[in-house]
């Protein structure tokens, strides 16, 4: 997945479009887009939509903390729900309460175990800290930073390069690596308009060991696809090294420009080919 698109719970009309807008994923939002007042008819709304989409959707759910996040949990599992995006995400066992949850879900909708992924949107300096333990946690994909949130938590304001969040993102990309799980989508900029800093911005980060990028805009849909989608260039190079390697015999192997490789680049080499399939 290249992109992830935000969408609000509670706006029913942007639902019924959403998926039409490009981006590879959904995340319906029930957490910080739902006022307070408007979350039980958004659960519902959302819970209803989902059962009209076929098996397997590329949806997720961003559910709440707290025992609301329990009941979002329970409302939306059925067929075509691929995970939950789970907010405020900081200890391993708020993740193993909604997994219990997910477990009774999946069995009432004819599910097999462990069909619901877990995405942990990591939001605090404990969540930061706690990212090992949670990559490893059982139904977990991938982490995800909450960065508004992290940033005002930790007082930090970000600059040009956003080298103040550096620290963070590093940490999060190891414990991933780590863990064995898939890379970290990165988060969202909240400034729609200004594409040519997200092109800048999502670059830095894919060099940085991102895959993938959230949107809140569709507009930035077409520039995070066009950053995460291998060029021709690129596969090209891939298709070269693996072919070097496979016919040293999966040993270690010269690329086209004479310099020694062995299995760790020849695998970024496949998630590169991987990425067009």
């Amino acid at each position: 997945m290249r992109s992830y698109l935000y969408v609000p719970g509670n706006r029913p009309q942007m639902l019924t479009s959403a998926l039409s807008r490009g981006a590879d994923a959904l995340i319906v939002d029930l957490e910080d887009a739902v006022p307070p007042a408007e979350k039980p008819a958004a659960r519902e709304a959302v819970a209803r939509w989902l059962r009209t989409l076929p098996p397997d959707a590329p949806v997720h759910v961003r559910v709440n903390s707290g025992d609301d996040g329990l009941d979002d949990a329970r409302a939306v599992v059925c067929p075509a729900l691929r995970g939950l995006t789970v907010a405020k995400a900081d200890t391993v066992g708020r993740l193993a309460e909604i997994s219990a949850v997910l477990d009774r879900a999946e069995r009432a909708a004819g599910l097999h175990p462990g069909a619901v992924d877990l995405v942990p949107l990591l939001e605090t300096a404990t969540a930061i800290l706690s990212a090992p333990a949670l990559a490893a946690a059982p139904r977990v994909r991938r982490l995800q930073i909450g960065e508004a949130d992290l940033a005002a938590e930790l007082g930090v304001t970000p600059g040009e390069d956003e080298r103040e969040l550096l620290l963070v993102r590093s940490a999060v990309v190891l414990a991933s690596a780590a863990a064995g799980i898939e890379p970290p989508a990165a988060a969202v900029t909240t400034d729609f308009r200004d594409l040519d800093r997200l092109r800048r911005g999502t670059i830095a980060l894919k060099r940085m060991g991102f895959r993938g990028r959230a949107c809140i805009h569709p507009a930035q849909i077409p520039v995070v696809n066009e950053v995460f989608t291998p060029t021709g260039e690129e596969l090209a190079a891939a298709r070269d090294l693996v072919s070097r390697f496979e016919a040293a015999g999966g040993g270690v192997c010269l690329d086209a420009r004479g310099r020694m490789v062995d299995l760790a680049v020849v695998r970024e080499a496949r998630r590169t080919l991987a990425a067009v399939r």
